[in-house]
C-alpha cells in the first residue's frame, strides 16, 4: 500500500508517452488511417491524458496521507509531470492545433531551463524552494492542455463542427493556454530571482 504513490507516479508517466505516441501516431499516418481509426486514438489520447493529470492529484495526496513520502516519489514526481506537459504539447503541434506553437514553445523553455537551474544551484549546495505559484503551475498547465486537447480533437467526440460552437471553444482554450504560459513564465522568473540571491550571498 505504500507503494501505491510511486506505483501512480510511474503510471502517468506510461500514459503521458501513450498520449504523445497516439496523437503522434495520428498525425504521422493521417493519410493512411480511415478517420474512425484515428478518431479513436485521439479519443484514448485524450483519456490517457485526463487520468495522467488525475494521477498528478493523487499521488501526492497519497504520499501525505500513507506518509510514504519517500526520496524516489519526490524525483520521479516532478520528472512524470514535465514528461506529462511535454507530451501534451508536443502532441498538439504534432496535429497543427490552433496557436499552440508560442505558447508551448514557451512553456517548454521554462520547465527545461528552470530544471538546469536547479541543477546548477544544487551543484552548489543551493536549494530552491518551491514558491506558491509554483505549486498552482502545474494545475494551470494541466487544465489548459486538456482543453487544447479537447477541441484538437473535437470530431473525435462527434461534437458540433459549427463555427459558432468550435470557435469559442477554440478561443477559450486558447486563453487558457496563455494564462498558463504566463504564470509558468513567472514563476521562472521567480526561481531565476531565488537563484540570484542565493548564489550572490
Amino acid at each position: 500500500m505504500r507503494q501505491l504513490p510511486n506505483l501512480l507516479t510511474g503510471l502517468r508517466l506510461v500514459l503521458a508517452l501513450f498520449t504523445f505516441f497516439a496523437l503522434a501516431g495520428v498525425a504521422g499516418l493521417s493519410d493512411m488511417l480511415p478517420p474512425e481509426t484515428q478518431f479513436f486514438y485521439e479519443r484514448l489520447a485524450f483519456a490517457a491524458f485526463v487520468l495522467a493529470a488525475i494521477t498528478d492529484f493523487f499521488d501526492g495526496w497519497l504520499a501525505r496521507k500513507l506518509e510514504a513520502t519517500s526520496l524516489w516519489g519526490a524525483i520521479l514526481d516532478p520528472i512524470a509531470d514535465k514528461v506529462l506537459v511535454c507530451s501534451a504539447v508536443l502532441g498538439l503541434m504534432a496535429l497543427h492545433a490552433t496557436g499552440v506553437v508560442v505558447p508551448g514553445a514557451l512553456i517548454l523553455f521554462r520547465e527545461f531551463a528552470v530544471s538546469a537551474l536547479r541543477e546548477t544551484a544544487a551543484s552548489k549546495g543551493v536549494r530552491l524552494p518551491v514558491t506558491l505559484l509554483a505549486k498552482w503551475k502545474t494545475t494551470f498547465q494541466l487544465l489548459a492542455l486538456g482543453a487544447m486537447l479537447m477541441t484538437a480533437c473535437w470530431a473525435a467526440f462527434g461534437l458540433p463542427s459549427d463555427p459558432s460552437v468550435l470557435g469559442p471553444a477554440d478561443g477559450g482554450a486558447l486563453a487558457l493556454l496563455w494564462l498558463a504560459t504566463v504564470i509558468t513564465l513567472i514563476t521562472g522568473v521567480q526561481y531565476a530571482l531565488q537563484a540570484r540571491r542565493a548564489l550572490a550571498g
